[in-house]
């Protein structure tokens, strides 16, 4: 099956945190952002085909009119950075809420690269 993301990206010039919702564990950082996933960097890795609740920190409360995003994703796939000492993990967002949607849209129009 193949796994790559059929629409574009946008790399943020911030990085919010990436939690598990449940535990409350930080798992990694915002490194990009598209209307059906996004990918994080993070020091642990996570297994592929794991399905997660995820809380994203917003970066802005006033411009969003909330402090963090609640979204399901499955880990696509999982794989060593860069940097060895960190892990590109990518994401596939599950049943995204037109409330979702707007707000990563919103994250996207606001805090991408200027390229």
């Amino acid at each position: 099956m193949d796994e790559r993301r059929k629409l574009s990206r946008k790399y943020l010039i911030i990085y919010s945190r990436v939690f598990d919702q449940p535990l409350g564990k930080l798992l990694g950082y915002l490194s990009d952002l598209g209307e059906t996933g996004a990918m994080i960097i993070a020091e642990d890795a996570l297994e592929v085909g794991a399905v997660l609740s995820l809380r994203f920190d917003l970066p802005d409360p006033k411009i969003f009119h909330a402090h963090y995003l609640n979204i399901a994703a499955r880990v696509a796939h999982c794989d060593v950075d860069v940097s060895p000492a960190f892990y590109d993990i990518g994401l596939e967002f599950l049943d995204i809420t037109p409330e979702q949607k707007i707000i990563i849209q919103k994250m996207m129009e606001v805090y991408e690269f200027r390229r």
